[in-house]
């Protein structure tokens, strides 16, 4: 089930919604079951076996925790930390790693590709490194054991987060589990973020998408200007398609009294490729900082030695997105730009080009990432570039230039802060009194003009939902 769906938005948050504020139930207790329950008929929904291998990674997750919990000596801790972790990497692994290692061992002992496919649970990559931040944040001692199986089982399924982040770490969320406090305020900024989330998806990422997609997906040579509108369609896509689910999940979170942690901050503004991992998939980036980078020893090493930590981060975020060679290379590609800039400051010597800088790296590395194979990654390099002979502009760009140009502006506009820039400045620059705020006629202009645009986004984005059968969330896949 996606939040997009008309399923979702008519049928499933309706009744969930229902179910949790009705006026007889009230307690912490049946609003939690209330969640876990509607969790797992979220997660079912589209293949239903898979969520035993949820219910198992749950409860070995929360045996061992607890028998960790209990220990005393700090060596018996330790191993009854190591064996939950051993199972989550080693699911991972069965279902997603498993037979990329096989074909290519195959292929290395000079014999052909092992065939192994089996079907990946969606989301796991997210729920497994949940379940992981459960344990390790216990046996840290940063957040309390949760002894009801229920609790355990409700963190790691919460449905606004499970199949594709926020990854919320135990420790950001471990108190409002049963303390979180639902108010009108929070439901209702929670609203608007879904919906504005749900634009983001619906109404730009979808129609990118469409347009990145078909000049992948074409077989001919590619014009240099297909090329870069094919890989500028798809930075918008992925950007409009993850940083809108993300923004639905925090709102649905609100909506239910959680607060997540944000996942994006404009990441195309960057004007470094450290700046940029600062903004972009940032609830993955702490994760792998605070429970990988950290614990090989961060920055406070020698310089080989911070080199490797950097090294051991990137090769494991680029497996994290899947097993094909294109990740692998794709993480190795930014450690060399991260471990570039930060031995020569290369970037801080360009001025304002550090922004051009900045996208024309971010743009090579999603071609490497978008690619289903290296030899095809570097044939759209080749295009790109002009290496290829497809010559400047062909009548493919033209096509797409003339019918998409309306909502690549939009898109483009999008993903810059501008109206935050705008509504930031005149807040600042507004005479506030202590009994009756004073606001600027434009202010009040631009919340009330915020709140039409709520209604028509939320009308139009059901309507393409409701008439449309492209509706794909990209870090499904992952």
């Amino acid at each position: 089930m996606v939040f997009s769906s008309t399923v979702f938005l008519l049928l499933f948050l309706p009744l969930t919604l229902f179910l949790y504020y009705n006026p007889i139930f009230k307690s912490r207790s049946f609003r939690n079951h209330t969640l876990l329950l509607a969790s797992l008929v979220f997660y079912a929904w589209g293949e239903p076996v898979f969520v035993l291998v949820l219910l198992i990674s749950i409860l070995v997750n929360w045996f061992f925790a607890l028998m960790m919990d209990r220990q005393t000596d700090a060596a018996k801790r330790k191993r009854f930390l190591i064996f939950p972790i051993s199972f989550d990497i080693g699911l991972l692994f069965l279902f997603k790693y498993l037979g990329f290692t096989l074909s290519n061992l195959g292929l290395l002992l000079g014999g052909t590709a092992v065939q192994f496919d089996i079907a990946l649970p969606i989301g796991i990559s997210f729920f497994t490194f949940q379940a992981m931040s459960y344990v390790v944040d216990v046996y840290r001692k940063r957040a309390p054991i949760q002894r009801n199986v229920l609790n355990v089982a409700l963190y790691i399924t919460l449905f606004p987060q499970l199949i594709a982040g926020p990854i919320v770490r135990y420790e950001t969320v471990a108190d409002q589990i049963m303390n979180r406090r639902e108010t009108p305020a929070d439901f209702t900024a929670g609203v608007t973020r879904f919906i504005f989330g749900l634009g983001k998806k619906v109404l730009l990422a979808n129609y990118v998408g469409l347009i990145a997609d078909n000049i992948f997906a074409t077989g001919n040579a590619l014009s240099v200007a297909s090329a870069w509108l094919g890989i500028v369609s798809y930075a918008l896509q992925i950007y409009f398609d993850f940083s809108g689910y993300s923004d639905m999940a925090i709102g649905l979170g609100s909506m239910f009294g959680f607060h997540f942690l944000e996942n994006f901050n404009f990441p195309y503004i960057a004007n470094s490729i450290t700046d940029f991992w600062r903004r972009w998939h940032i609830s993955l980036g702490t994760w792998f900082r605070d429970y990988v980078y950290i614990p090989l020893g961060g920055n406070r090493v020698s310089k080989s030695r911070w080199i490797f930590n950097v090294f051991a981060v990137w090769l494991l975020t680029g497996i994290w997105h899947g097993a094909n060679w294109t990740f692998v290379v794709w993480g190795l590609y930014y450690f060399a730009f991260l471990v570039f800039e930060r031995l020569t400051g290369f970037h801080k010597k360009l001025g304002i080009l550090s922004h051009v800088y900045t996208l024309f790296v971010v743009l090579v590395g999603w071609v490497i990432f978008r690619a289903e194979s290296l030899p095809r990654a570097i044939q759209y390099l080749g295009y790109m570039f002009g290496v290829a002979d497809g010559g400047f502009m062909d009548n493919f760009f033209r096509y797409y230039v003339s019918n998409g140009k309306w909502v690549l502006l939009a898109a483009a506009a999008c993903s810059v802060p501008a109206i935050g820039f705008i509504r930031n400045k005149l807040s600042a620059k507004t005479e506030v009194s202590s009994e009756y705020p004073a606001r600027s006629s434009l202010l009040v202009v631009m919340d009330v003009g915020k709140t039409i645009l709520t209604v028509l986004i939320f009308a139009l984005s059901l309507l393409v939902s409701v008439n449309s059968t492209y509706n794909p969330f990209i870090y499904f896949n992952f």
